[in-house]
């Protein structure tokens, strides 16, 4: 009797194995098809605002706004403040990045962390803070102004401004890049005769160049859409210290058309840069998995 029921169980049981055997291909079909939607999702979500934008561009009319001293000012002053901003941040972010990346001592972690806190602090704080800093009526205000160099409402509070919000994505990345160069590759580069200097010319800056391109980059977009910190230290005034967001700021109470063109060169510029980025990096169209 109890021989006879084996074959029964060992049939059920290769019945009920074949069950379980479909289940997990089924739930690997669900989770690929949820995974999918949710990206399609957050795919549309970026994108659709952006098109949005770009398809009320007044194409008929937009030589005519890329005449507008609204829109040639801002774009002027943008470029300027921008790239003074960009020079400052790689003279004196480069060294600060090194220091965090390849130096030990008392207090690293504090610095590192004030370095990388304008990252989450809102802009208007921000703005506040450098006011308060450099406005006029501060220590440091009365001494500039003693010398003839007053900042507030500035083009150098532009720069300022730009500056304090935006380094950190720059100095975050190159500690990154500096970290990942192997310290034997330096220390082969020493024992052939090449000096400190040497060895940070022609060994690390070659290997992290990558990072401190695209921290770089990440820091100018930064600037240039930069707008909380700027109207509070370095005000709103047209031609003097209106980057392209206050000027789009001023342009939706009056030109609706104009405050279109300025975003429409914003993302167009943006995307650009960043695509020639990727693209020279080899990290461009990548139509297989890495």
């Amino acid at each position: 009797m109890e021989r006879a029921k084996v074959p029964d169980t060992l049939q059920a049981s290769q019945e009920r194995a074949g069950r379980l055997g479909s289940t997990p291909a089924i739930r690997t079909v669900a989770a690929r098809f949820l995974m999918a939607f949710a990206a399609g999702v957050c795919v549309a979500f970026l994108s659709l605002p952006l098109l949005a934008l770009l398809l009320r561009v007044p194409f008929d009319s937009l030589f005519t706004y890329l005449q507008d001293p609204l829109v040639t000012n801002a774009l002027q002053l943008s470029a300027v403040s921008s790239l003074c901003t960009l020079a400052l941040i790689l003279l004196f972010g480069t060294p600060l990045a090194y220091l965090l990346a390849r130096s030990k001592f008392r207090g690293k972690r504090l610095l590192d962390t004030l370095v990388e806190l304008p990252l989450v602090l809102p802009p208007a704080v921000a703005g506040v803070a450098l006011l308060f800093a450099f406005g006029r009526r501060t220590p440091i205000g009365e001494l500039l102004h003693g010398l003839n160099l007053d900042v507030a409402f500035t083009l150098a509070a532009v720069v300022l401004a730009q500056t304090f919000v935006s380094a950190p994505f720059y100095i975050k990345s190159a500690r990154s890049g500096f970290q990942a160069v192997p310290r034997d590759t330096m220390d082969a580069a020493r024992t052939e005769g090449a000096s400190g200097s040497q060895v940070f010319r022609f060994v690390v800056l070659p290997l992290a160049l990558p990072s401190l391109a695209g921290g770089a980059i990440m820091s100018w977009a930064r600037a240039v859409g930069e707008f909380g910190a700027t109207i509070l230290f370095a005000g709103n005034f047209q031609g003097r210290t209106q980057t392209m967001p206050l000027a789009i700021y001023t342009a939706m109470e009056s030109d609706l058309n104009a405050a279109i063109v300025l975003s429409a060169i914003l993302v167009i510029s943006s995307f650009t840069v960043l695509l020639v980025f990727k693209l020279l990096s080899g990290r461009g169209l990548d139509v297989m998995p890495e």
